[in-house]
């Protein structure tokens, strides 16, 4: 099914396959449109994808891109784990974690850069760039230097320094912006159009968007080649909580799975929230928001794909839900506690709503439910190190009773 053409998702205006990403009619995103995926052998493409390398690149037939290039770091494929603990905890019948802090820098950022990355060489690009939040930094630099090509990124200069070092230590130029994310991100449109440098997140967002589909190409392979009832996401564009609608769809036209679609549920941080904010007041509009919240990796106060989440969680019957910060600490430690995962703030945010979700009784028809963490928690440690405690002994046994006897309820 190769790609034929980029088409605006507001007034459908057809573009070329270039470094193209807003209708110069309506300024709506552009995104990837495919020949049909009807009329194949489910059985052949099973059988395709499954005798196709153990990394996102055995769904080729889905993604805007011949190949990936030379020595490319090989994204994809992490861990779908029952999580039964956590789901006695919580109530729910069914419980499944995907756990993205499997890939090479430990977050679903992989995914997309190395589509993106991809396709940009593919253009003649030799210079890639990103705005961020730190974990697509980190996948841009170490897919960049694994292809040979320069990368420079551009950050919130108040970002977690534990955040950017593996992008540095890549060989990335990382700069520093003093303002929000989104102010980085516009920083980047206006870069991008005076250089001929390729922003992953820009210029070449609708084939970035792609590589977020094969997760939810993963999880329906793990389940047996099936669908889920439920899906928890985190939202910050809002981008990925689509692809994952639009992938299962390509399975459904393709015959390889069938039955309706998950309930997609959104996660969203209360301090950067315009996604929740909307879903609650049944708006379609999702007003921009100042973000402040320790979930940084989700700090996107103007997200370009909200109204698209919103239609498509009202449409499957999902919700999207606010975690506060404090919410979000203690989901952390629940699925540390319950599953051996550390997941970073945006991990919290998908067991917080996830747990609101379940106290509500969305998931009481007993259907399977999958949560996606998005990253790992080594990245964002001091966002919970004050739940944390350390007792101290001096180095020999009787002190160590003593510690002990102290515990002993008299």
């Amino acid at each position: 099914m190769p790609p034929k053409s980029l088409v605006c998702k507001e007034c459908k205006e057809v573009y070329p396959l270039e470094a193209l990403y807003a209708c110069s009619n309506c300024f709506g995103p552009l995104e990837v449109k495919y020949e049909s995926f009807e009329g194949r052998d489910p059985e052949e493409l099973r059988r395709r994808i499954q005798a196709g390398p153990l990394s996102l690149w055995r769904y080729a037939d889905f993604l805007p891109v011949a190949a990936p290039p030379s020595g490319s770091l090989p994204a994809g494929m992490s861990p779908l784990i029952k999580a039964d603990r956590l789901a006695k905890q919580l109530g729910i019948k069914e419980l499944w974690i995907k756990n993205e802090a499997s890939n090479p820098t430990h977050s679903f950022k992989d995914r997309v850069v190395a589509v993106a990355l991809a396709r940009g060489i593919e253009l003649g690009f030799e210079t890639f760039a990103c705005a961020s939040t730190g974990n697509l930094a980190n996948a841009l630099a170490a897919h960049a230097a694994a292809a040979g090509v320069e990368a420079c990124v551009f950050v919130p200069a108040d970002l977690e320094r534990e955040k950017i070092v593996a992008t540095g230590i890549n060989g990335a130029r990382v700069i520093g912006v003093r303002g929000s994310y989104d102010q980085v991100n516009r920083l980047c449109s206006e870069i991008a159009s005076e250089r001929p440098w390729a922003f992953v997140n820009v210029n070449l967002r609708p084939y970035y968007a792609e590589g977020s589909k094969t997760l939810a190409y993963e999880i329906a392979e793990q389940l047996g080649w099936d669908l889920p009832e439920h899906l928890v996401v985190p939202i910050a564009s809002g981008s990925l909580h689509t692809r994952i609608g639009r992938a299962f769809d390509e399975f459904r036209e393709c015959g390889l799975v069938s039955g309706n679609l998950p309930s997609m549920h959104g996660a969203q941080a209360s301090g950067c929230s315009p996604v929740a904010n909307a879903y609650s007041e049944g708006s379609d509009q999702c007003i921009p928001v100042k973000p402040e919240t320790i979930a940084k990796s989700l700090a996107i106060g103007d997200p370009a794909d909200g109204p698209f989440a919103l239609e498509l969680a009202r449409r499957t019957g999902g919700a999207i839900e606010a975690a506060t910060d404090e919410e979000i600490k203690n989901g952390i430690a629940l699925l540390a506690q319950t599953t051996g995962i550390f997941t970073e703030t945006a991990g919290g945010v998908t067991v917080a709503v996830l747990a609101k979700l379940a106290e509500r009784g969305a998931f009481d028809d007993g259907g399977r439910v999958v949560a996606c963490i998005t990253g790992e928690g080594l990245k964002t440690p001091g966002a919970v190190a004050d739940l944390i405690d350390v007792e101290e002994v001096d180095a020999g046994f009787a002190d160590f009773e003593a510690l002990e006897r102290q515990l002993v309820p008299a």
